[in-house]
């Protein structure tokens, strides 16, 4: 207890010491939600940064003792009046950091603070660095199908293999995250669309390895809800960054299975002696209309996705 008392006296007198003149300064932002189980030895574990950058807990209207741990140990802290997701508690950081550079971590005890000089040293002309979580991570058996599925349809958007597409450890830039603050989510598709935003604006992401460890307290995963959830996200992230490559393959799809099916009428009816031996049928004709149709909301849906994705703050 007497040890605990010192850690945490020792991290409310560093939390009074300026930032530091790092070049850029530093803002760790970190969104928590009924985490009193682990938000003392996640900040504990910021012992080293304290003084060298800007801590931020953004309390996202836990009900528990979350915010009142944090406030004890001397960070900034930012309080939400109710739960709006994790996306929404980052974003509410991004826009208090004073620093230049935003390094995001979850309060659980998944992220190790250790690792965030690996992100900064890789940082070099990226706009945005990622911690990969590699063999030994931690990974609910659960979330695996789903997260296996969105990375493929990522990999096929962005043109690219991306090793992690929805790792919360990261740091970034803040003029760029704030250049798509607009469109990120306030849920937990955050990091997911934050990912795929920097790779379809050309922006330079960079990955290093990672070791994650398991969170504290129970998972709060449901598969049925969140299943839903990973569906509708799958569908959002095509409409918003390059509905045309969707859309473009399934109107060809459409128009190879409608002449292919006229062709076939043809010829039967020719070999039958059925006249007129090359009437189109409905079936074809619906086939063909519908992949002019889908071709132009193809075409539209893009032109409207660039114009979400431009820049207004």
């Amino acid at each position: 207890m007497k040890s605990q008392s010192s850690n945490l006296q020792s991290l409310r007198d560093a939390s009074q010491s300026p930032i530091s003149n790092l070049q850029p300064p530093i803002s760790i932002i970190i969104p928590a939600y009924n985490v009193e189980g682990s938000i003392g030895a996640t900040l504990n574990g910021l012992s080293e940064w304290q003084g060298r950058a800007e801590i931020i807990v953004v309390d996202d209207g836990s009900t528990d003792c979350t915010g009142d741990i944090a406030k004890q140990v001397g960070v900034r802290v930012i309080r939400h009046r109710h739960n709006k997701g994790q996306g929404a508690a980052l974003k509410t950081g991004i826009r208090a950091a004073a620093g230049n550079i935003i390094v995001m971590m979850d309060a659980d005890g998944e992220h190790s603070a250790t690792q965030i000089a690996a992100l900064l040293d890789a940082f070099d002309d990226n706009d945005m660095v990622v911690g990969a979580r590699g063999k030994g991570s931690n990974a609910p058996l659960l979330r695996r199908p789903g997260k296996w599925v969105l990375a493929q349809v990522a990999n096929y958007l962005a043109q690219t293999t991306i090793p992690d597409l929805n790792s919360g450890f990261r740091a970034v830039r803040k003029e760029v995250a704030l250049r798509f603050l607009h469109i990120l989510p306030n849920g937990f598709s955050f990091s997911t669309t934050l990912t795929l935003a920097l790779f379809k604006a050309g922006y330079n992401t960079a990955y290093v390895p990672i070791t994650t460890k398991p969170r504290v307290g129970k998972s709060t995963v449901n598969p049925i809800k969140d299943g839903f959830a990973a569906i509708m996200l799958i569908i959002r992230i095509i409409a918003l960054f390059d509905p045309i490559r969707v859309f473009v393959p399934t109107s060809f799809a459409l128009f190879l299975v409608g002449l292919v099916y006229w062709i076939a009428s043809g010829i039967f009816r020719f070999n039958a002696h059925i006249e007129p031996a090359f009437h189109i049928p409905t079936g074809a004709l619906m086939m063909i209309v519908s992949a002019v149709i889908v071709f132009m909301f193809g075409i539209l849906a893009d032109q409207v996705a660039a114009i979400r994705r431009e820049k207004y703050e």
